[in-house]
């Protein structure tokens, strides 16, 4: 948790700063951008799903692990990420927004079904 206030804080503030100080170019400032809000929404991510996973695992099934918690919390920014850097030329749409997030929940649900094959 300690980790995710440090990523929130450096985040947001980061981007504060960022827009804040700085003309809008096309350069340096935009990766800077995009790397401060993946930072950003991971770090605000990482509580809410810490809790949205303790919440709603039922008690005869284990907590899932920090690292999936984390894990999700960055995908979770990949995607704010991915939608930010799609409404530059204006492609982003609800169908795009619905693929982008589809997309990277069939991964996820891959990803933890290896998992959990392998823990049994």
């Amino acid at each position: 948790m300690l980790a995710s206030l440090f990523m929130f804080i450096v985040g947001w503030g980061g981007l504060a700063h960022l827009v804040v100080s700085t003309r809008p170019r096309i350069g340096g400032e935009i990766w800077l951008f995009f790397i401060l809000l993946q930072i950003a929404v991971t770090g605000t991510a990482i509580p809410i799903l810490c809790l949205i996973s303790q919440r709603l695992t039922s008690m005869s099934d284990p907590v899932p692990l920090t690292g999936v918690v984390v894990r999700r919390s960055v995908w979770i920014g990949i995607i704010v990420v991915t939608c930010a850097w799609l409404m530059i030329p204006r492609y982003l749409s609800l169908p795009i927004i619905l693929i982008v997030i589809l997309l990277f929940v069939v991964i996820e649900v891959f990803l933890r079904n290896r998992e959990l094959a392998n823990e049994r």
